[in-house]
């Protein structure tokens, strides 16, 4: 095993007492066992009709004794024979996940270790049942869990620990339960036992500074919003209500003569200037603005908060058409559809525990967050559709929801879904779903020859799952569907104004789903899950934005010209989009790549099939699923997952596209010019290999030098195009900075990419590791002195040590040529000889980037004149931004990403001269 990684054998085992209930008691249940501790009994609530509380079923299914308490106490005290029942599981903890019945200090105080208390805030702050809502309402920027030793029901005991995480602004009760304090509150409770096994546990008395014990939110006085707050605690307020039991207001809808109640959903701060559309008077407050992202209502510091939600007489809307008059839709059910119906108005009973009627409200009735999520999924199996949380929400009326549901399976649904075979994996707790097909013209399709590839896990070598892999034909179906959409599809009618909003509409949903983006990334390429979210997604939202900025800001030219006497001329410029563009992305940034070159193809109005790495389609499909519920018309991005050799090369050849962008090897990029070339003069953009130099002058901060000569070369586990691939340092400091980065590589923590403190994942896939391993062996050779590494490590998964070579020379190969992996290639170079190491530096055939550091600016910038690569780093690294161009010279290719630069790359300049 790995430093740092404490096996869970080493736990002393516990008898456990489980006293609560809900599936995040189960999940607690299973990560207790796993990590050895015996559950003896469980105490959970009493049935409610037909319905078993999970804890309880889960606990029969496993042969746990399980006890259905009704009441615990009588008179104050504990009953008699609950206490005797209690004894004869000798249980050395107790452990409260959720629980909502008051536990007797008999019972708390009994077991040898007492008890321990699951509490979703940040204690002794937001003491109380409603904890979460209050964290939002009070506009912390934090929010936590406590595990804190069991008191007499006020949340007061001592804390054993607590967990933290910042706050987004648009944050709701769903949104921190699902990414944070579900799945990290599940970890602390077997965490928290853990130490209390081994004797580790502390007890921290809480202060009363900063305590707040906050009441429940069902009084009707606690849910009405204070228009005299600002709109930042608008905004936290109605987040903080959003779902159960919602903000309220009173709101006339036009053409009423009298206010009636509403309650407000889904709301964010505006930051845009507020736009025009029909006024709605509210209660307390200045009229709201109806437009067509929703209601805009104000603070009293002029700071506006949009809601997208309105419920109304039962009903919810969007916002957006609350001054529009509802057609109340009617259709006739089969007999079959029928029978559906009735199987889901089941499942609202079993769920709801009440009988139920056209007209139930789910949320009314006492539905709550992990209710949504159970009837989502149940739901879902019945109909065979896609359902979201949204589309509770949208329609909690139990007829409302089921006409909703008979109107997807008719395909008659208003909101933009597709269908697929899903693959549903459950990783660090939390379900994933996404598509394995091939993804032409607005549908998932299989691959028409059945044919499939396997997509592997590198961090436990396990099989995801099986992709479909495109054949020749699957490609030309693509090419056909894309230059449809081009030349007459919905897509070449829309303004190039709307085309932005569609794709800034895409980055939303990218951000949406940000954190399942990074898991699906993580598990496919092994990317680190903090380095994923931040970079690998994050950087692919902010191209996604940018270029969405750009799409109406394209623009031609008007040229002087000689007049052809004695009429004139006007002569002008169109830019034009290109056509059918071609793409083939590399496996090491799967997401980001795709967004690089995508987002620009599409902001220029072009149509475009992508070829994912082989080895890493996921998220391109996940980002395909996106593309439609963003709205983006069929035929416009396709997405063909296959080999080089068939499905790149298919495309590279194909007569109908005109355009074709390729990031990968040198070796390749040359084939694919000559492809292109010789299919029919297709214009191409070639980001290809580098070997970059980085050059460290002895007048540098050496401490900066280290660490960021460190990221320039480790950074995404060196599979990174820009990766310094050869370190020059300056003969004064040379032995010193070896002698630092060597210490602080073995620090580095490598492990499962999932675990946020991991730092270094596994290589992307088994034959790059060996490449690595076949690298090392070739500079061992030559005679280069290996500092550090160089071996894979012996456990399961592609995991490589980062390596670190010195005394490396010129002639070697492993000077000349790239390893694309963590191989840290160190020469030294004399003190002073300026020109010398800049010769170095260019004697390579790559020029894709470089580095320097040095305290002298002169020096600096002589070096970014001289050096021949496309891109300088100045006392930095890796420091890249989607407004700066990015590419290379030399075999490091040609053509940009990023930045203005890179709509040329897909715009074709058209000249028009008239005679007048």
């Amino acid at each position: 095993m790995p430093p740092n990684h404490k096996t869970i054998e080493s736990n002393p085992s516990l008898r456990v007492a489980l006293i609560g209930q809900s599936v995040f008691a189960v999940d607690v249940f299973h990560k207790l066992r796993q990590h050895g501790h015996t559950i003896v009994g469980i105490f959970t609530i009493p049935d409610k009709g037909k319905r078993e509380d999970p804890l309880a079923k889960v606990g029969a299914e496993n042969d746990i004794p399980v006890f259905k308490l009704k009441s615990w106490r009588k008179a104050g005290k504990v009953l008699p024979e609950v206490l005797n029942t209690y004894r004869t599981l000798n249980a050395e903890l107790n452990v409260l996940p959720y629980c909502s019945q008051f536990i007797p200090m008999e019972i708390i105080n009994y077991p040898r270790l007492k008890s321990i208390c699951y509490h979703p805030s940040i204690l002794p702050r937001h003491r109380g049942a409603s904890s979460i809502n209050w964290t939002l309402i009070c506009g912390d920027k934090k929010a936590g869990l406590s595990i804190f030793w069991a008191d007499d029901g006020l949340d007061t005991g001592p804390i054993l620990l607590q967990e933290e995480t910042e706050l987004l602004e648009d944050d709701t009760v769903d949104t921190i339960y699902k990414r944070f304090l579900y799945p990290v509150g599940v970890s602390a409770v077997a965490r928290a036992v853990d130490m209390i096994a081994d004797n580790t546990a502390p007890r921290i008395e809480q202060s009363e500074k900063g305590a707040t014990y906050d009441p429940m939110l069902n009084k009707p006085e606690l849910q009405l919003i204070d228009f005299n707050k600002s709109g930042e605690e608008l905004h936290n307020f109605i987040r903080g209500m959003d779902s159960v039991p919602g903000a309220k207001c009173f709101i006339k809808l036009p053409g009423s003569e009298e206010f009636q109640e509403a309650l407000l959903f889904g709301s964010s701060i505006w930051r845009q200037p507020r736009p025009d559309g029909n006024r709605i008077e509210i209660a307390g407050t200045q009229p709201g603005v109806i437009h067509d992202e929703g209601l805009l209502i104000s603070g009293a510091d002029g700071i506006y908060v949009n809601v997208k939600r309105v419920k109304i007489n039962g009903r919810m809307k969007l916002a957006a058409t609350l001054d529009q008059v509802t057609k109340e839709i009617k259709i006739e059910y089969t007999k079959d559809e029928k029978n559906l119906i009735e199987s889901v108005r089941e499942i609202w009973e079993n769920i709801l525990s009440i009988d139920i009627e056209d007209d139930t409200d789910f949320f009314a009735s006492g539905a709550g967050s992990m209710d949504v999520v159970r009837l989502v999924e149940e739901a879902k199996d019945i109909f065979q559709i896609d359902l979201e949380n949204e589309d509770v929400f949208m329609a909690p009326v139990f007829d409302e929801f089921c006409l909703q549901c008979i109107f997807k399976t008719r395909g008659g649904a208003e909101s933009n879904e597709v269908e697929y075979n899903a693959v549903n994996v459950n990783v660090n707790g939390r379900d994933i779903k996404f598509p394995c097909q091939l993804f032409i013209n607005g549908q998932f399709v299989d691959a028409e020859n059945g044919k499939t590839i396997p997509t592997v896990n590198p961090a436990n070598e396990k099989t995801i799952c099986e992709v479909q892999c495109a054949s020749i034909g699957d490609v030309n179906k693509a090419v056909k569907a894309a230059k449809s959409a081009f030349e007459k599809g919905e897509w070449s009618k829309i303004s190039a104004r709307e085309r932005g909003q569609l794709l800034f509409k895409l980055a939303d949903l990218m951000q949406q789903h940000r954190e399942e983006l990074a898991i699906i990334e993580s598990i496919d390429s092994g990317a680190v899950y903090t380095l994923a979210l931040k970079t690998h997604v994050g950087m692919s939202i902010d191209t996604w934005k940018y270029f969405a900025g750009w799409c109406d800001k394209i623009q031609g030219s008007t040229i002087p010209v000689s007049h052809a006497r004695p009429n004139r001329n006007l002569t002008f410029t169109r830019k034009e989009p290109i056509g059918v563009v071609g793409l083939i992305t590399p496996w090491n940034y799967p997401l980001m790549m795709l967004s690089w070159k995508m987002a620009a193809c599409l902001a220029a109005g072009n149509t475009v099939i992508i070829k994912p790495a082989q080895v890493s389609p996921l998220t391109a499909l996940k980002f395909a699923e996106l593309s439609v519920k963003a709205g983006i018309p069929p035929g416009v991005i396709n997405v063909v997952p296959g080999t080089g050799s068939i499905t790149g090369h298919a495309l590279a050849s194909h007569p109908d596209v005109r355009k074709l962008g390729f990031t990968g090897s040198t070796e390749i990029g040359q084939v694919i010019m000559k492809t292109c070339a010789e299919s029919n003069l297709k214009k191409v953009s070639l980001e290809l290999g580098g070997k970059s130099p980085l050059v460290i002058f002895s007048d540098c901060d050496l401490d900066k030098a280290v660490r960021v000569g460190m990221q320039s070369v480790f950074f995404n586990k060196g599979e990174n195009c820009i990766a310094a691939g050869r370190l020059f340092v300056e003969d004064r400091i040379h032995d010193e900075f070896v002698r630092r980065v060597v210490s602080e590589t073995r620090k580095i923590t490598i492990g499962d990419p999932l675990n946020k403190s991991t730092s270094h994942g596994p290589q992307n896939h088994l034959a790059h590791l060996n490449k690595l391993l076949e690298f090392v062996d070739i500079g061992v050779k030559e005679g280069a002195k290996l500092e550090y590494g160089g071996k894979r490590l012996n456990r399961e998964g592609y995991f490589f040590e980062p390596t670190i070579f010195s005394n490396v020379e010129d002639t070697m190969r492993i000077a000349k040529e790239e390893s694309f992996g963590p191989i840290m290639i160190i020469s030294r170079f004399r003190n002073g000889d300026i020109d010398g190491v800049l010769k170095r530096s260019n004697a390579t055939e790559y020029g894709l980037a470089s580095g320097v550091f040095t305290k002298d600016i002169s020096k600096a910038l002589q070096f970014s004149e001289k050096i021949d690569a496309g891109t300088v780093f100045i006392n930095t690294y890796n420091k890249t931004d989607v407004a700066a161009p990015f590419g290379g010279f030399k075999q490091s290719g040609f053509g940009k990403d990023l930045g203005a630069e890179a709509l040329n790359e897909y715009l074709k300049t058209k000249c028009i001269t008239v005679e007048y």
